[in-house]
């Protein structure tokens, strides 16, 4: 085949970037075109999302593609994060900045939330962990609140939802994203009527819109923006999570159980299997797992872990005080610290937005009766060290609920560049960790638009390009005694807080 140009626009928590990816039928090189930062902006006591200075660096990316590709650009998608969202009001006017899903408006709503549905009802009716800031909660609290935006709205969109609406004018639902909300069907593959009507939600919500389909082309006013005429914007996996793991350069697995897991890293470790159906059984719910859309009607059944946040804040609240570390030196410091010396749970509330995260850090590990790190490469291990103590509770736990033995774990994102923590999750795990592909999110954007577009033909023919195109690292278990005499400390930590 000719040589195709897709872009894929890649929203994340921390950063967004536009990446164009050339495919010459066997493999994919990318190219970035314009990387830009994101986060939360606080106003009037909320955290919001900077929509439109998100757009604007998008419109500048898509220049950026035009005036390297030109014509050979065929088509493009965006994907983001979970959960957040904006609405349009009747006159297709967009009714304010979208909050931040760490916003305080939801701490503490499970308990009324559980008044009006009780967390069995709302696990059996959707299958998807209970965490504060879904979507459903945040709703509630707008409702609770007599939100007049509330009132006002007539389009829920999601925020790749936004994106594409800027993009193209169309309204809709994109199935992986729609999944994150807690007012998804799994079962029934439709919007949560029970749910809805319980909560006292209006009529917003959209036909939901399956991964690859094709909205058409670009609002005249972005092609007099951008330059571009001729591309197609297609829906991808908008859940980032989603796209992240149609790329992980796995093979089929043959039995009825997948014999490999993935972790999706970076601001959260997303860990999970993919199957051909939802598990929603007392197991699940008890474990706190979720069911989210997959590509080609997977179902991802994962959980959410603390993440490379807890890094991210550290190496923040350092920057502040004169003290700046790249990414490789904080490895290389916390390289040379004592193992296994202190350890946190790192999804303790404690560590969901504290002001100061090292001191977070000291405080819970002096909490629980531990020695509190003190240097910065003392912090970073308690840190990564206790990631990977989280990941083999989910390693285990994924075992039991697929009934199937996962003797590899593939690492991508931007946390497979972390060696540390890919040797860690071998060690501590006991099992084959295959990281890479880095840039897993945006791979897995271009190669769902190449699927729709007939250049290839299915996720495993894909998962084959990925594989072809990009180096992965492998690390195998070393020191398994030492981790599991520290797993013990862990689990009696993590019961203790």
């Amino acid at each position: 085949m000719a040589t195709k140009t897709y872009l894929a626009i890649d929203i994340g928590a921390s950063s967004g970037r536009v990446l164009g990816g050339i495919f010459d039928g066997e493999r994919l090189r990318l190219e970035e075109l314009h990387r830009f930062d994101n986060g939360p902006t606080h106003a009037a006591g909320g955290m919001y999302w900077d929509l439109l200075l998100l757009w604007k660096n998008v419109q500048e990316g898509l220049k950026a593609a035009q005036a390297k590709y030109g014509d050979d650009i065929v088509s493009m998608g965006v994907d983001t994060w979970g959960v957040d969202f904006a609405f349009l009001g009747d006159d297709g006017e967009l009714l304010g900045n979208p909050r931040h899903y760490r916003d305080p408006r939801t701490k503490g709503i499970f308990t009324d939330a559980f008044e009006i549905a009780s967390r069995e009802q709302i696990f059996t009716e959707t299958g998807l962990q209970f965490l504060e800031f879904n979507s459903l909660y945040q709703l509630y609290a707008m409702r609770r609140n007599d939100s007049s935006i509330l009132e006002a709205a007539e389009d829920f969109l999601m925020m790749p939802d936004i994106f594409h609406w800027l993009l193209t004018g169309e309204k809709g639902n994109e199935v992986t994203n729609a999944t994150t909300t807690q007012l998804y069907n799994p079962v029934t593959k439709d919007w949560s009527k029970k749910l809805i009507e319980k909560f006292g939600l209006p009529n917003v919500f959209h036909e939901i819109l399956p991964t690859g389909t094709n909205l058409g082309k670009l609002r005249s006013e972005v092609i007099a923006a951008t330059g571009i005429r001729s591309a197609e914007v297609i829906l991808p996996g908008t859940h980032d999570t989603a796209s992240a793991v149609a790329a992980v350069p796995a093979t089929q697995s043959t039995g009825k159980s997948p014999n490999w897991c993935y972790i999706s890293s970076g601001t959260w470790s997303l860990m999970g299997v993919e199957t051909t159906h939802p598990v929603i059984n007392a197991k699940c719910a008890e474990y706190n797992f979720t069911n989210e859309g997959g590509i080609g009607g997977t179902t991802r059944l994962l959980k959410n872990i603390g993440g490379l946040w807890l890094v991210q804040e550290c190496r923040r609240i350092w920057k502040e005080a004169g003290r700046e570390f790249s990414w490789s030196e904080l490895v290389r410091m916390s390289e040379a610290a004592t193992p296994l010396a202190s350890l946190i749970d790192p999804d303790h509330a404690s560590f969901s937005a504290p002001a100061n995260m090292p001191q977070a850090i000291r405080d819970f590990c002096t909490r629980t009766g531990q020695q509190a790190p003190q240097s910065e490469g003392e912090v970073i291990r308690c840190a990564l060290e206790s990631l990977a103590m989280r990941y083999r509770m989910v390693h285990g736990w994924l075992q039991e609920l697929t009934g199937g033995q996962i003797d590899t774990i593939h690492i991508v994102g931007g946390g497979a560049q972390n060696t540390l923590l890919s040797q860690f999750a071998a060690d501590s795990c006991k099992c084959r960790v295959i990281a890479g592909p880095t840039e897993a999110t945006a791979v897995g954007n271009l190669m769902t638009q190449a699927v729709s577009l007939g250049d290839i033909g299915n996720l495993w023919e894909s998962r084959e390009v990925v594989r072809n195109s990009f180096s992965v690292t492998e690390y195998q278990p070393r020191n398994t005694t030492a981790w599991d005499e520290a797993f013990g400390r862990f689990m009696n930590l993590i019961n203790k807080v």
